[in-house]
């Protein structure tokens, strides 16, 4: 893997097996091999940006269908009904490890609170 190439590139490219949900031609769902719920599928855009941040302000469209994916990764699930979460970590601060924005979809059971501080 080069320095600027990103493990989800690798994955997309299909160099590194994953378990793959779903996929469209800008979008690419997989199962987190360390999933913090019973449903737990990362929604990775194909072309790269490097958090949130930086997709936002480059292509609008495609973080929009980053969140339509998401949606499908719910309803594909069968959680779309009860309930999801959609988490995108932005840098190391918010816990971002790999650098190439992806967003967490979770669901399939009660989630809870989640952050650093409760109430």
């Amino acid at each position: 893997m080069s320095e600027d190439e990103t493990l989800f590139e690798r994955i997309i490219a299909g160099e590194i097996p994953a378990d793959v949900v779903y996929s469209d031609e800008t979008t690419f769902a997989f199962r987190d091999i360390r999933p913090q719920a019973r449903v737990h599928v990362l929604v990775v855009p194909k072309k790269r940006y490097r958090n949130l941040a930086e997709l936002a302000a480059a292509d609008p469209s495609l973080l929009s269908d980053v969140v339509a994916t998401a949606r499908k990764v719910a309803e594909l699930e069968g959680i779309l009904s009860s309930g999801y979460r959609v988490v995108f970590n932005t840098d190391g601060d918010a816990g971002q490890t790999v650098f190439h924005v992806h967003a967490h979809v979770l669901g399939g059971e009660p989630l809870g609170f989640f952050g650093a501080h409760e109430g």
